[in-house]
């Protein structure tokens, strides 16, 4: 199996999909995206990923002529294309551009806007990721993008400032690198949600701290809740992180995944912890049951 491309109801193997260089998601990063992936074949959380692209859009005036269900229709034949679904899980990933016009800023040079649909094979996490936990790095010298310049909420095209923390983590030998907002307070990470364990209680950033409103951080909110596990969204720190019994991150393709080294400093005694282990449990059963249709 490998990567079809579905651009603008066009679909191809990934070596022969095009879009013109005139397109302003390339000129300018003008575009959102979304990424989902699936469970047993299915799109998981496909309504929450949809209402969240169509909010980003209209953050940068991007209008999206396609209802919810041309998106999937559109999604499940790029799978089907690539062989994913009955024959493997997939990856999804659903990017929205202003479309072609002229060199300009003038968004109504552009008369109608590019989606482009990529699916490709679920990338597999190595399981001693969840086993024995990962390291992440802070990043050194660059914030995460200040709210009043692009706001967090846009989930964007343009994606330097998170490109940029990468590859700190991967000069570091890291999975991940952690932000730090313009206060200086933790946002999140490059590719995904930052949390903390503190004497039972899970602690996450608060929106307002410059961070993307991740669906796998809400899903894994709620998954607390229904296991018992507090919550909390508060401002945190680097003492916070430092000091914390156990920590993990969230995404889409990644679940929950420990954390339990930042740079050289051991998180708790180094293990993965006990809730942490709960709430990656239960995220799967609840994957798994709504992915069925089973309670």
């Amino acid at each position: 199996m490998s990567a079809y491309v579905n651009v603008n109801g066009v679909v191809t193997d990934a070596a022969h999909a095009v879009i013109p260089v005139y397109d302003h998601g390339f000129l300018y990063g003008e575009g959102v995206y979304e990424v989902f992936r699936t469970y047993r074949g299915k799109p998981f959380l496909f309504d929450r990923h949809q209402a969240r692209l169509r909010a980003s859009a209209a953050r940068i005036g991007l209008e999206v002529p396609f209802s919810d269900e041309e998106v999937e229709r559109r999604c499940l034949e790029t799978m089907k294309a690539a062989g994913l679904g009955a024959a493997g899980e997939a990856y999804v990933r659903i990017l929205l551009t202003r479309g072609v016009g002229e060199i300009t800023y003038d968004p109504a040079a552009c008369p109608f806007p590019s989606l482009v649909i990529i699916a490709k094979p679920l990338p597999p996490t190595p399981a001693g990721h969840y086993e024995h936990g990962i390291k992440v790095v802070m990043v050194e010298d660059i914030i995460r993008n200040h709210p009043e310049s692009v706001s967090p909420l846009i989930k964007s095209n343009n994606l330097i400032n998170n490109a940029l923390g990468m590859q700190q983590a991967i000069r570091a030998g890291a999975a991940e690198a952690v932000f730090r907002n313009y206060r200086g307070e933790l946002a999140e990470c490059a590719q995904s949600n930052l949390f903390i364990v503190s004497k039972g209680v899970v602690k996450t950033p608060p929106l307002d701290a410059g961070l993307l409103a991740g669906i796998t951080r809400a899903f894994t909110i709620e998954v607390g809740a229904s296991i018992g596990i507090r919550c909390e969204e508060t401002p945190l720190n680097d003492q916070d992180l430092f000091g914390a019994d156990e920590a993990f991150f969230t995404s889409t393709t990644k679940e929950i995944v420990p954390i339990v080294q930042v740079d050289d400093r051991k998180i708790g005694d180094g293990m993965v912890g006990p809730i942490t282990k709960k709430l990656l449990a239960q995220y799967r059963r609840q994957a798994e049951a709504m992915s069925t249709g089973r309670p």
